[in-house]
């Protein structure tokens, strides 16, 4: 399978296991920029936000999830989209890239692998300190989930 193809797969895989039900109710998006026309912009795959409740303080306590999809060892080890600022980051990878590159993996980084035609983790995330504000995250998402309801 070429490296688009592969992409194009693992990010289908990812959006099924982010939302298997095209639930409306699941905040996501892909394709987050932050910092946006900074010369340090960052820009996640995708994102996941996992509200405790609908109350202001279950907002402010839930939860972000960012994946990043790696079709290669060379787009593994490439500068771009290593931008884990969630309280659970994933790599979404080819197992046989996984085995090659696990070493390399941060402690704290999850990855998910495909099985048949779903995900499967083959190594849990570890919560990690989010530093920017649900405010923030909530904007950038709401904003990527904005621009792809435009393109439709």
């Amino acid at each position: 399978m070429k490296r688009e193809e592969t992409t194009k797969f693992l990010s289908e895989l990812a959006e099924k296991h982010i939302n298997p039900y095209n639930d409306p109710r699941i905040y996501w998006a892909r394709e987050v920029t932050f910092d946006y026309a900074t010369t340090h912009a960052i820009r996640v795959d995708y994102m996941k936000f996992k509200p405790v409740n609908n109350t202001v303080s279950g907002i402010e306590k839930g939860d972000f999830y960012c994946y990043e999809v790696k079709s290669s060892v060379e787009d593994f080890r490439s500068k771009n989209g290593h931008n884990f600022i969630g309280d659970y980051n994933y790599y979404v990878m080819p197992h046989d890239v996984f085995i090659k590159i696990k070493t390399e993996i941060p402690y704290k980084v999850g990855v998910y692998c495909p099985c048949g035609n779903e995900l499967k983790s083959v190594k849990k995330a570890v919560r990690s300190d989010r530093e920017r504000p649900v405010s923030e995250m909530l904007l950038m998402m709401f904003r990527s989930a904005k621009r792809d309801m435009i393109r439709t």
